[in-house]
């Protein structure tokens, strides 16, 4: 047995599963609705507050699937329950970040502005406190989505080695490389 898949989903109260005919697990809550379609292989029940996923075989092809699918739902519910955040931070001189609406406006040391459009279900807020770094909140119910933004914007401005200047997340732990050395024969 998969470790993961054959743990039981808890749901939340407020959060209610439906499992459709052509097998399509939506999850509804308080901050939203997600739905996610499932293998027709792998089975889905909801019995009271907990939510089970099984697999008829012990193929690699379904013991894959059994730990994936399981994982995905457990992230819908949790989104719609308590929401996903991620923080970026801007480090170097003169970069900063401002929103407007669902458009970012970076400011990356380049000779231009890059501007990007965010997806509707992905929210962005930017704040610049004195004498610290820009930080970039992003908020939304949708994991997989909000992970996919977070990289995206990353990839604008990746930390380089020496000093560390790009786009990080917050609380993530750079390699620094030593640089040139003076003295050197």
């Amino acid at each position: 047995m998969s470790r993961i898949g054959k743990m039981p989903v808890n749901l939340p109260d407020g959060v209610t599963v439906t499992v459709s005919a052509d097998n399509v697990v939506s999850v509804k809550g308080p901050l939203g609705q997600l739905s996610q379609k499932v293998d027709p292989d792998i089975t889905v029940t909801v019995e009271g507050n907990q939510l089970t996923v099984t697999r008829p075989t012990n193929q690699p092809r379904h013991r894959s699937m059994h730990g994936l699918y399981r994982a995905l739902i457990h992230n819908m519910v949790v989104g719609v329950s308590k929401g996903y955040e991620i923080k970026q931070e801007l480090v170097g001189v003169g970069y900063k970040a401002e929103t407007k609406g669902q458009v970012i406006e970076f400011s990356l040391g380049f000779s231009h502005d890059i501007f990007m459009m965010l997806p509707p279900e992905v929210t962005a807020t930017a704040v610049t406190e004195k004498k610290g770094n820009p930080i970039l909140t992003l908020k939304s119910i949708d994991k997989q989505l909000i992970g996919q933004v977070a990289a995206k914007i990353r990839s604008l401005r990746k930390p380089e080695p020496y000093k560390g200047k790009g786009i990080k997340f917050v609380g993530e732990q750079l390699r620094k490389k030593a640089g040139k050395s003076a003295n050197a024969k």
